[in-house]
């Protein structure tokens, strides 16, 4: 296990966890992941932060066909970029909907899903994930 792997996750799992980004106040646009300084209007106020709704709909996606290591056991797999209501983007994996069925334009919804596991350090990722909206 890489001596990082531990401390890193439990200093992220708060934002990992949850959908928290950022708006700015003056030009009120939203961000994923949170920004310090706006990087439209690049005024140095204070940036609030914001809990995302986590409805949104398919901006963009594809279909990995041919996984890197440790996501082979997941493929086809659709990674989409997510335009969330707020306005923000995120990238994110669209689950419960097969490769033939997504299309730009769809709403979805946050879920709270399995990421990937560390074989040698027993230490299980959980994250974000998106699926078609009811």
């Amino acid at each position: 296990m890489p001596e990082f792997a531990v401390p890193f996750h439990w200093r992220n799992f708060r934002k990992r966890y949850s959908l928290i980004g950022s708006r700015c106040p003056v030009c009120g646009r939203y961000f994923y992941p949170e920004r310090h300084i706006c990087p439209v209007c690049k005024r140095t106020v204070k940036i609030e932060e914001v809990m995302f709704s986590g409805k949104g709909k398919v901006f963009t996606y594809t279909v990995v066909r041919v996984p890197p290591e440790g996501f082979k056991i997941y493929a086809p797999y659709i990674v989409a970029i997510i335009e969330l209501e707020e306005g923000a983007k995120i990238t994110g994996q669209v689950v419960d909907c097969d490769p033939g069925e997504i299309k730009i334009g769809m709403p979805v919804e946050a879920v709270f899903r399995k990421i990937r596991s560390e074989h040698e350090s027993g230490i299980v990722l959980y994250g974000t994930k998106f699926k078609p909206a009811k």
